[in-house]
């Protein structure tokens, strides 16, 4: 009798520690083969989920049981999930029915249109391309713009971190945040003094960044030239605009590497060649630094920059008509021996 009890016993924890175990690994156990990150976007319904979570799980039944009795099939939230290898079905049904997705991140750089800017973020969103720019279009229209062009001077250069779902309303808050934060008092209170529209300080901005190509150090140098020729009444004379000039009028797809003299007399608003003053708008997104070298331009008696083909990057400066043709000769010396059209 004894043993017949014993023979039960053993049957029955056997059994409980078989289904205990299976329990376990379908809750608990590693299920996920490999890193990836599954995108579930809001009109998903638990079919699509589980074809997007199909190509990362070993055991699909499985997770599919979990999911269901977990009410994943009526309640989940739309995102993109970061799937670990080693994960269980428990913690991914939780993430996704939380809605704990992974942030994107992007990176914003010194883009010609907004509209270009548009179309590279839009390819780490849920949204297509259009209806962000259709909805940025919107927003700009509500703060007294024509269009999601003239939102540029919101946008700085820098890496930001958003989510799948973020919306074109959603982003550029954080933009409209940050260009609020920028400008302090102290920041007014320069703008104040150096008698320029803040456009205009963003116009100038854009171009000290384009012509610095970014490099910090020679920035204000460059910033109190261009404030030099303004202030003079010249002509800026700027590159940089009369590349973008062209790049408006082919949508940028007609790259420039050397600006020629028959590119001069481009027609546009913003070509510093043809036209006098600073042009209506900055060329490009710019960074925070550029518009404080504008904000703080060194105070020079520089008219002329040219290229330095010893220092590549960098220009050489000066007041003189007479030096400024000896470095641009040089520099179109360099040009040529490289090929550069």
């Amino acid at each position: 009798m004894k043993k017949t009890v014993l023979i039960i016993a053993l049957i029955i924890v056997g059994a409980a520690g078989f289904f205990g175990l299976r329990y376990y690994n379908r809750y608990y156990g590693n299920n996920v083969e490999k890193d990836g990150y599954v995108l579930i976007p809001h009109k998903s319904d638990f079919r699509q989920i589980l074809d997007s979570v199909a190509p990362y799980v070993k055991d699909k039944e499985a997770f599919e049981a979990v999911a269901r009795d977990k009410n994943l099939d009526k309640f989940f939230k739309p995102g993109r999930y970061h799937f670990q290898a080693g994960a269980g079905n428990t913690n991914l049904v939780n993430m996704i029915k939380a809605g704990n997705q992974s942030e994107n991140s992007f990176r914003i750089g010194d883009f010609g249109d907004v509209y270009q800017m548009i179309g590279k973020v839009a390819r780490k969103t849920e949204l297509d391309s259009l209806h962000f720019a259709n909805d940025l279009n919107q927003v700009a229209v509500e703060k007294g713009y024509k269009n999601a062009e003239d939102l540029k001077k919101y946008f700085f250069i820098d890496t930001y971190n958003f989510f799948w779902t973020v919306s074109p309303r959603e982003f550029f808050k954080k933009f409209d945040e940050q260009y609020s934060e920028f400008w302090t008092s102290e920041r007014k209170n320069k703008e104040q003094q150096s008698g320029l529209t803040r456009d205009q300080i963003y116009a100038l901005a854009s171009i000290v960044y384009k012509e610095s190509g970014g490099k910090k150090d020679e920035m204000k140098t460059i910033a109190g030239l261009y404030l030099n020729r303004y202030r003079k009444g010249m002509k800026l004379q700027s590159d940089p605009t009369v590349i973008y000039a062209i790049n408006k009028q082919t949508n940028f797809k007609e790259p420039i590497k050397r600006v020629l003299y028959k590119h001069l007399s481009t027609p546009s608003p913003y070509n510093t060649y043809a036209n006098a003053g600073i042009p209506p708008g900055p060329i490009c997104v710019v960074d925070k630094s550029s518009v404080d070298a504008v904000l703080n331009a060194e105070n020079n008696n520089y008219i002329f920059m040219c290229a330095d083909p010893a220092r590549f990057g960098y220009h050489k400066f000066t007041a003189s008509a007479e030096e400024h043709a000896i470095n641009a000769k040089a520099y179109q010396d360099w040009l040529n021996s490289k090929n550069i059209k």
